[in-house]
């Protein structure tokens, strides 16, 4: 490790101040994390020199990759204006119609400032609007970092119960009782269990969170028959069907749920839409969101928050997203179909037990087979897990190439046929040099 010198005595600096020397987990990896030097688009340098192309993008929030030049201008006109008032900005306005004509179910949206607080803000939203205290979620899925939404995010085989009747797990030591108490847990994309939980708590959901591509579930698209199903249900019971497209909102121009012919209630956004900068939103029925409004005589969920729609992030996203139009979206989609199918490919030639999932410009690998349908098919053990972290690692160091942990790729448009190349190469020599390991997973 002697070439990232700089790193390690960066990150010893780092324990001393920061628990485990980071601010956030998903970029420590052992024996210390690599610290950026400068990114320009789909292409990142680390202190120490070394240069890799980044299929990460931030986890999912850079659409256009790095120091795209027409976002770097505008925000830098406004920064020569200052950065946050206790004032509203015009590019407020201007970035909450173009994202409302973009989906035909956001009649209103409000800004805030990250995806955990859109979730939060959206599971908020529906206690105040039905009046009850209860959600539904799917098991496994991340939903950000609120007590509420984490419940059985990593439930495993020791705690997660029958799957008839799945167990509300904390995620976070000290979870108060009274919050898995309120999360009612369903498996995801199946429709007979998730029907029979939900109607032992009709009356009592305010509303039932979906993510129609949940990242943690093995990066599967919800069906069309279990989200009619969920749709349906809500509807027969006073409940909202609330989508979190945080992540996925990337995948069609209106985001995942333009696959569907159902309009969710409310819908979280984050990511993308911050253009680089921190970011969040809901949006949906003007009805529901009439809640947050300051003018009601009986304001039901009084809601601020000091950057929230600041105009530095607000020019951001909107130049993001007015790049990121339809003719973007469907190249960008185009381009990972390519990469999906030569991986695909390399996985054929490694002849090893591997799949890969996902949709629009995202993708994850597995080490089986088939991709999982269920969670708990995609939960993996620790052998698994130490497989994959050698696979990141042969990417990481040998071919100067940067995924996200799970084992998944998030596209940005300034990604190229090249690559996509490299890439693919690059993975037929990573499944070659760990073909043993692979396929010692798959022997009894």
């Amino acid at each position: 490790m002697a070439e990232n010198k700089i790193s390690e005595e960066i990150y010893r600096k780092a324990c001393e101040v920061l628990p485990g020397g980071v601010s956030r987990n998903t970029v420590f990896r052992k024996p210390f994390p690599h610290y950026a030097d400068k990114a320009s688009g789909c292409y990142i340098t680390d202190i120490d020199g070394t240069e890799r192309i980044d299929f990460a993008n931030n986890m999912a929030s850079l659409i256009h990759g790095h120091a795209h030049p027409a976002i770097i201008k505008a925000v830098t006109e406004q920064l020569q204006k200052g950065t946050a008032y206790t004032l509203a900005s015009e590019i407020e306005v201007a970035y909450a119609q173009l994202l409302c004509k973009r989906v035909k179910g956001f009649e209103k949206i409000r800004f805030v400032n990250s995806g955990t607080e859109a979730v939060m803000a959206m599971i908020k939203a529906s206690r105040a609007f039905t009046g009850r205290p209860k959600i539904a979620k799917a098991e496994g899925t991340y939903h950000g970092t609120y007590d509420f939404a984490e419940v059985s995010q990593t439930s495993k085989p020791s705690n997660w119960g029958d799957i008839n009747n799945p167990n509300s797990v904390p995620l976070v030591y000290g979870t108060p009782d009274g919050v898995l108490e309120n999360v009612v847990i369903f498996p995801f994309n199946d429709i007979e269990r998730t029907i029979a939980i939900l109607d032992r708590h009709a009356g009592q959901l305010a509303c039932v969170m979906i993510d129609p591509v949940p990242h943690r579930v093995g990066l599967i698209p919800g069906t069309n028959e279990f989200i009619e199903a969920l749709y349906d249900w809500t509807r027969k019971n006073g409940t909202l069907l609330v989508f979190d497209e945080v992540v996925t909102f990337r995948v069609n121009y209106s985001g995942a749920q333009e696959n569907y012919k159902v309009t969710p209630d409310i819908t979280a956004l984050g990511k993308i839409i911050g253009g680089g900068f921190p970011v969040g939103a809901i949006a949906g029925r003007s009805d529901i969101m009439k809640i947050l409004d300051p003018r009601e005589p009986n304001l039901k969920f009084p809601h601020s928050g000091t950057f929230s729609a600041n105009p530095v992030t607000m020019t951001a996203g909107f130049t993001a997203m007015d790049l990121f139009n339809r003719d973007a979206v469907i190249k960008l989609n185009a381009l990972t179909n390519i990469a999906v199918s030569q991986i695909k490919e390399v996985i054929r030639l490694a002849d090893i037990p591997a799949s890969v999932s996902g949709a629009g410009s995202m993708f994850r690998l597995h080490l089986t087979p088939a991709p999982p349908d269920t969670y708990r098919e995609a939960y993996q053990a620790e052998e698994t897990v130490s497989v994959i972290n050698e696979l990141l690692d042969y990417l990481y160091f040998n071919e100067r190439i940067l995924m996200i942990n799970t084992f998944s790729c998030m596209f940005s448009t300034v990604i190229t046929q090249k690559e996509v190349d490299i890439l693919s190469e690059s993975m037929l020599r990573a499944f070659r040099t760990l073909k043993p390991k692979i396929e010692k997973l798959h022997k009894k």
